[in-house]
């Protein structure tokens, strides 16, 4: 008797990843052609803000958000965002946009003299709060499909909307720890935004 073992799915396929929930979003677009995709930009956000585990993130991406239900959301109506990966408290992964395209996350931004960083970027949000702390299971997540996308892209530097919209944005935060995600991961200094990780590279745990 032969056994036939059916060929595991592959991780990646259109830029998809295989360990997400797909929610496709219309908010993207074409990335400049040759861009070389080299960024992770990593945002913090929760709706209404504080309030976790409800519809409304993956609704305000995919332009489904009930306006009227909050008066928090009177002041995202008409807006379309999205991001590519959507990471909530107890680590539930959805993606909203293929990672060859590009997803709306950055807005007006630069990273080392380079404008428009949604061109150029991955961007991942995580439930949470602009300076409130995250959860162990974000964490993990977060560095998995970190090391994964730095197996299909050539990922150099990841940062906060912070450290390429300074001033204007502040997540995700002080609450962010910088550290941790760089001991997890076992990544040297030059990857992480200056004066946020140690002066030692880490061993990956």
């Amino acid at each position: 008797m032969i056994t036939v073992i059916a060929a595991a799915a592959p991780l990646w396929k259109d830029g998809w990843y295989r360990e997400a929930r797909h929610l496709a979003s219309p908010n993207f677009g074409v990335r400049p052609p040759g861009v070389e995709v080299d960024l992770i930009i990593l945002h913090s956000i929760s709706l209404p803000p504080g309030q976790y585990g409800g519809p409304e993130v993956e609704q305000l991406f995919t332009n489904q958000l009930d306006c009227s239900r909050h008066p928090y959301f009177d002041r995202l109506q008409g807006l379309e965002v999205s991001a590519h990966f959507f990471i909530r408290r107890d680590g539930f992964l959805v993606q909203f946009v293929s990672t060859q395209a590009r997803a709306w996350h950055a807005g007006v931004s630069n990273h080392l003299g380079r404008d428009n960083c949604n061109d150029f970027s991955i961007g991942i949000e995580l439930e949470g709060l602009e300076g409130d702390t995250f959860e162990t299971a974000q964490y993990r997540q977060l560095a998995a499909l970190c090391r994964h996308l730095m197996q299909q892209l050539p990922i150099r530097h990841l940062v906060g909307h912070e450290h390429v919209a300074p001033g204007r944005k502040l997540d995700p935060g002080p609450g962010f720890d910088w550290r941790l995600l760089q001991q997890t991961m076992g990544l040297p200094d030059q990857y992480f935004p200056s004066g946020c990780v140690s002066a030692t590279p880490p061993s990956p745990q």
